[in-house]
């Protein structure tokens, strides 16, 4: 029974450790957030200005969403991938989480999950009563599965849906093998939901999605709430290609009967955010990613920590070397009590909990403060990031004196 299914669900445990440090620092102790994932910046001024402006508009819109909206997103993706997408190609959701849930919902299959993998995609296919398969990947192919290690999960005749996260969430690394798993995806007739959410917060240029490879039955998920820094308002999108219009119309179904419609004055501020140019904003944003999360990958690799170096996001995922603790929790656990750095451990993302891998946020800062200053100074030095992020630099010495001294 799903009501039972429900019963045995756990809060999100990144909306978990949000609460939890709150409360800890209302009881007065130090806390060090690195475990919530949020952007640490404000929504560019001239989204927030267009929100105040239709803060009137009270009607229910379409529930495909506002057609201008999904025009704007529509020419603002087809210039990005170079590939020609329609407004009809878009629908709007409150939040991609989500569109992915109503996703799940609707697909009759199984779930084909990298390990690691953002902490809801798991949750979600068990609430779509999907059987959902975990896929082992390895640090040197940057945490992302090969076209091998895909196929050996397969059994034929069986729907799949794989979900492609990059810049990944916990890892903070980009895929570089999407050729050859669009390959595999192909031959297998595998469904890819490409969640880029962290697309526009890679560090390096030309982004490329597995879209590139394998338009024709790859949906697109993307949003606000990382580049645009406004998750709380909740707005996301997914792109579904003409050959998956059918599914396309059976979500729209499934929203009607859960949403109903985005809304409305949040959705009338997004055309702005997709149609004005915010190239400065979002390069202001990666330029002060990249440097705090290469700030704290430089201090915390050693010889008791392997860490990959940030590619994009704002997550490094840090193993320690380390055979006290019996599982990652634990470790977790521990070096909250001991130092008030939060963490994730490895176990909420697909690890084996007996891997002692933690995901590390690294958006402990204002970021207000710190996008004005470098307006000034475009150089990202120690200095700036001991001024503007000093929780960052505290909370990874830490973490680092932690890690010697267990």
């Amino acid at each position: 029974m799903l009501k039972d299914i429900v019963k045995k669900l756990k809060t999100s445990s990144t909306l978990e450790i949000n609460e939890v440090s709150n409360q800890l620092e209302k009881e007065g102790k130090k806390i060090f957030k690195f475990g919530f994932g949020q952007s640490p910046f404000e929504a560019p001024e001239d989204v927030v200005e267009e929100l105040k402006k239709n803060a009137y508009r009270n009607k229910y819109l379409s529930v495909q969403g506002l057609p201008e909206l999904r025009e704007a997103i529509s020419k603002h993706t087809s210039k990005i991938k170079n590939y020609s997408y329609k407004s009809e190609n878009v629908i709007i959701g409150p939040g991609s989480k989500e569109l992915m849930f109503l996703l799940n919902i609707l697909f009759d299959g199984e779930i084909l999950l990298p390990a690691p993998s953002w902490v809801s995609y798991a949750p979600q296919a068990i609430l779509g009563r999907n059987k959902f398969n975990w896929i082992e990947t390895k640090r040197e192919n940057n945490w992302f599965p090969t076209g091998k290690e895909i196929e050996e999960k397969l059994i034929k005749n069986k729907n799949y849906l794989l979900i492609l996260n990059s810049p990944n969430n916990p890892s903070g690394q980009v895929c570089r093998n999407l050729e050859e798993i669009a390959e595999v995806a192909k031959k297998h007739n595998i469904l890819i939901l490409s969640d880029e959410i962290y697309s526009e917060l890679s560090f390096e240029k030309n982004f490329q999605s597995i879209s590139n490879f394998y338009p024709e039955k790859t949906i697109i998920s993307n949003g606000l709430s990382k580049w645009c820094a406004a998750g709380g308002w909740r707005l996301g999108h997914f792109i579904i290609p003409d050959t998956l219009n059918a599914l396309k119309e059976k979500l729209k179904v499934l929203a009607s009967e859960t949403f109903s419609s985005v809304s409305a004055p949040i959705q009338y501020a997004a055309i702005k955010a997709y149609q004005n140019n915010h190239d400065e904003y979002i390069n202001d944003s990666k330029n002060i990613l990249k440097h705090v999360g290469q700030y704290v990958y430089e201090n915390l690799k050693s010889n008791n920590i392997i860490i990959n170096k940030p590619q994009g996001g704002f997550y490094l995922m840090p193993e320690f070397l380390n055979k006290k603790f019996s599982d990652s929790a634990d470790m977790c656990k521990n070096i909250l009590n001991k130092t008030g750095v939060a963490l994730l451990p490895g176990s909420d993302f697909g690890f084996a909990k007996k891997k002692l891998i933690a995901r590390l946020s690294f958006t402990d800062f204002d970021g207000k403060k710190f996008i004005s200053e470098i307006k000034k100074n475009k150089d990202i030095d120690f200095n700036l990031i001991k001024i503007f992020a000093p929780n960052i630099v505290e909370g990874t010495k830490r973490l680092k004196e932690w890690s010697e001294s267990v």
